[in-house]
């Protein structure tokens, strides 16, 4: 099962990084994660002695994965912002001018 896991964040992270990077560059550091976590989900299985998610290691793990999540937090709230911002522009520029296109009698 734990090869399903390894594959399944390996294709995650190829395609964040493949297609969903033309969108936002944002998605080329999501899909390196993924990819992060998939060797390391591998690396797991591939040396059991190491015991990659407890101890110092896992804790490497769980700070690896907070920073992730703080950027992708920052980005998004950043990217949510100026599109509400650009939502108020354009509302406030539709409602200055006529809606019938301006001609009146």
């Amino acid at each position: 099962m734990g090869y399903v896991y390894a594959g399944m964040w390996l294709v995650a992270g190829l395609v964040l990084i493949i297609r969903m990077s033309k969108e936002n560059k944002i998605f080329y550091f999501a899909g390196g994660y993924f990819v992060f976590l998939g060797i390391w989900w591998l690396a797991d299985i591939l040396l059991p002695t190491v015991q990659l998610f407890t101890g110092g290691w896992g804790m490497a793990l769980r700070i690896i994965t907070g920073v992730a999540l703080a950027a992708f937090c920052i980005v998004f709230f950043r990217d949510y912002r100026k599109g509400t911002a650009n939502e108020k522009v354009k509302e406030e520029q539709g409602s200055s001018s006529p809606k019938d296109g301006g001609a009146h009698p």
